[in-house]
């Protein structure tokens, strides 16, 4: 399954990718803002984005928005990265159709139980 990590920290997109790598997901692509997020997934085929909540100029819950009113994209699974773990925010986001959610740190433990969630919810 190829995995989209949106960050605008270049750091963190690098962490989460060694995580990624570390429970055997080695097909990873990466970008740094949602606009570059929703032109790759609108040109690759991803099964799973995990993308950060704070991100200028397109936040990780507007990208989440445009995923699921896309009717090519809506089917993606996604998970959310914040280092916030503000009530109002989860609420929202699970509104907008968010698959999981991580508040930062974590580590590939978390990340794998996390991402097998998604998975077995959509089998």
């Amino acid at each position: 399954m190829k995995v989209l990590v949106v960050d605008d920290y270049s750091t963190m997109r690098r962490i989460i990718r060694n995580l990624l790598s570390q429970i055997g997901y080695t097909d990873v692509d990466e970008a740094a803002d949602g606009n570059e997020a929703l032109a790759k997934l609108r040109s690759g085929a991803f099964g799973l984005v995990i993308s950060d909540w704070n991100m200028e100029p397109m936040t990780g819950y507007d990208l989440l928005r445009e995923v699921r009113a896309d009717e090519r994209l809506k089917r993606i699974k996604f998970i959310m990265v914040t280092a916030e773990s503000k009530t109002d925010n989860v609420i929202a986001a699970k509104k907008a159709g968010v698959d999981n959610y991580i508040v930062k740190p974590f580590n590939a433990q978390t990340l794998q139980s996390k991402i097998n969630a998604v998975l077995e919810k959509a089998a």
